[in-house]
């Protein structure tokens, strides 16, 4: 039992002895040989820095009109508040039997008492 547990010893420290000899040698700080000036590379980025974005969202196309709407602010806003108070407008029709809203959501007592609840809060 003593010898196995040295020989596994022996094994995983001869493993990374291998590994550590097959690691990476470092090389130095690479040179770089430009054959430009600090000046020009200066006047280089300047001018970069001018020229429009070729890859640019709004580079590709010109400036288009904007959209006008056919409605006015007010008559949207009554839309609005109208399908806001709309007690149908959460439910699904395929969801009721035959595909139809049961009358008591859009004209019976549910829909009553909700107008009375929504008068009662304003």
């Amino acid at each position: 039992m003593k010898t196995s547990k040295i020989i596994a010893v022996a094994a995983v420290s001869l493993l990374a002895a291998v590994g550590a000899a097959q690691a990476e040698e470092y090389q130095g700080v690479l040179s770089i040989d430009s054959t430009y000036s600090r000046a020009e590379v200066q006047q280089q980025a300047i001018a970069a820095a001018r020229q429009s974005n070729a890859y640019g969202e709004a580079a590709g196309g010109a400036l288009s009109a904007p959209v006008v709407g056919q409605k006015d602010r007010a008559t949207v806003r009554a839309e609005a508040v109208a399908a806001a108070h709309n007690p149908t407008s959460n439910l699904d029709a395929k969801a009721f039997v035959n595909s139809q809203i049961p009358e008591q959501y859009t004209n019976g007592s549910l829909a009553q008492r909700r107008a009375a609840e929504r008068s009662a809060a304003l």
